[in-house]
């Protein structure tokens, strides 16, 4: 399967999902991409969700690689995100 995958700076915290949200452009479609604060702090360090984004931040480039997996192998749940684990 040949996608092409961009993904805008415009990730957020999202309180009730408890994750950081970024987008993905899937050969211009979009689809939501997450991951958990708790898999961040695990991974990276943080403690509130304002660590939780400068964490994704410096992490965005691994972060997107491994989301670009995902999304390859159609890994998106029931409501259409592709969390990273």
């Amino acid at each position: 399967m040949n996608q092409a995958i961009q993904f805008p700076d415009r990730e957020e915290w999202d309180d009730a999902a408890g994750a950081v949200c970024f987008p993905a452009l899937v050969n211009g479609m979009q689809i939501t991409c997450a991951i958990k604060g708790e898999i961040l702090a695990k991974r990276f360090g943080g403690e509130t969700s304002e660590h939780y984004l400068a964490v994704f931040r410096e992490h965005r480039w691994d972060l997107e690689e491994e989301a670009e997996q995902l999304i390859r192998q159609q890994e998106e749940d029931d409501q259409g995100i592709v969390w990273l684990s």
